[in-house]
């Protein structure tokens, strides 16, 4: 089967919209229609109910795309399995990981990467968790590097890194401050601050659902000043004397100013971890990066 119809049609899906689709594609809109409609004439059934604004597919469209993408993929990983035959040094490799502190762990990373392997073109991607899952299992993302706890893991393959404790934080002049010791945390029950307001990380966020749980085994609902797709954002509003929040180890680890830190007495973790499509193939130089990212969480 002809794969390059394949990244037609999926393409239409992805977009929902033909039009859309051909300007990705860079085809003349009525040059993809032909492609679909020479498809659905072999087929001898429709794939997409169409309207002005949105192409959904239909029940043998959902049967077509299912297999078109393990099509798709099969393809991906004959042509990586053969060049890591020919050679592991050469290639392409994609790579995503969340905004802000994964930029640094790519910046770590890629040097070592790249006097082993500098032939091979990486392509990284700064993305939420939630948009590399979607690349992932669509074949579009080799590897994912994302921070999630165990209810929001998909059915990909996820290879654990690090675990990482989620903190206290509260303004350094806030009066329970004294109870810090000078080196290392003092634990800290949350209820302690629960007339305090907090800001949070969004709703859809991966740790949310952690935090929302902390709050929950402490028997209260926060007063919520805003939401923040950004900790960095959280640790700026606690250092303007605004508010508490909960944060991830890494935004802590340098003694920032104008903060205390507390450990929580559940010592609530989540994972680092490295992530690609279930039953794909990794090859040696996708392999090596996640060792090294391994020795960049774990020095």
């Amino acid at each position: 089967m002809d794969t390059k119809q394949i990244e037609y049609i999926l393409k239409i899906a992805e977009e929902g919209n033909i039009t859309h689709a051909a300007e990705k594609l860079f085809l003349t809109q009525p040059a993809l229609n032909q492609q679909l409609l020479r498809l659905e004439k072999e087929l001898g059934t429709r794939l997409f109910v169409r309207s002005r604004t949105d192409w959904r597919p239909t029940e043998a469209g959902r049967v077509y795309l299912e297999n078109a993408r393990k099509m798709l993929q099969l393809k991906q990983d004959t042509y990586r399995i053969i060049s890591d035959m020919v050679s592991d040094q050469k290639g392409r490799l994609s790579i995503g990981f969340t905004p802000g502190r994964g930029i640094h762990m790519f910046s770590a990373v890629y040097p070592g990467f790249h006097r082993k392997f500098p032939d091979v073109i990486v392509s990284p991607n700064e993305l939420s968790v939630h948009k590399q899952q979607e690349l992932i299992s669509r074949g579009e993302l080799d590897i994912g590097f994302m921070t999630l706890s165990e209810d929001h893991k998909t059915g990909d393959t996820y290879i654990p890194i690090a675990t990482e404790e989620i903190y206290l934080v509260i303004p350094g002049s806030h009066p329970l401050s004294s109870l810090a010791p000078k080196n290392g945390h003092a634990a800290l029950d949350i209820s302690a601050v629960r007339n305090e307001p907090f800001v949070l990380m969004y709703k859809e966020s991966t740790i949310r659902s952690l935090v929302d749980g902390i709050f929950a085994q402490a028997g209260f609902k926060p007063t919520v000043l805003f939401e923040t797709s950004n900790n960095n954002t959280i640790l700026t509003m606690i250092q303007s004397n605004l508010c508490c929040g909960l944060l991830p180890a890494y935004y802590i680890q340098d003694n920032p100013g104008g903060i205390t830190c507390f450990q929580l007495p559940t010592r609530p973790v989540w994972e680092v971890v490295a992530s690609y499509r279930k039953g794909s193939y990794l090859t040696q130089a996708a392999r090596y990066f996640i060792e090294l990212t391994k020795e960049h969480w774990n020095p």
